[in-house]
C-alpha cells in the first residue's frame, strides 16, 4: 500500500546554463515476484511513467518498469527557466494510482 500522503522531494536549482532538478520519490516498486512471509506473491506495483515539466511544457517523459528500485531517485537538467519559476513531477503507478507534486527553482 502507498502512502499518498508522503510527498516526493524536488530540489531544483538554477546554474549558469541550466536547470538541475533532483527527486526523491516515495513508492514501493514491487516486481510481483517476492514472496510474503507466508509464502504468497506479493502483487506488482510499480511505477510506469514519470512526467515533469515548467511552466507548462514538458521537460522529461520517462517509461519505467519493474526493475526500478524502492523509494526511486532521479537527477536531471533542462535549459530554459530560471529561480522562481515552478517544476512539477507526476508519477502513475502499475495500478493507476497517481501524485503530483511541484517545488520552486531555487
Amino acid at each position: 500500500r502507498i502512502d499518498m500522503a508522503d510527498p516526493m522531494r524536488i530540489r531544483a536549482k538554477a546554474g549558469a546554463d541550466f536547470v538541475e532538478v533532483k527527486v526523491l520519490m516515495s513508492h514501493p516498486m514491487e516486481t510481483g515476484q517476492r514472496k510474503d512471509t507466508e509464502g504468497n506473491l506479493v502483487p506488482a506495483l510499480f511505477i510506469t511513467k514519470v512526467v515533469a515539466s515548467c511552466n507548462g511544457k514538458e521537460i522529461l517523459n520517462a517509461d519505467w518498469g519493474p526493475s526500478v528500485s524502492k523509494n526511486p531517485y532521479i537527477a536531471f537538467r533542462f535549459r530554459g527557466a530560471a529561480a522562481g519559476d515552478k517544476v512539477s513531477v507526476t508519477w502513475t503507478d502499475s495500478a493507476g494510482a497517481t501524485r503530483t507534486d511541484e517545488a520552486a527553482i531555487g
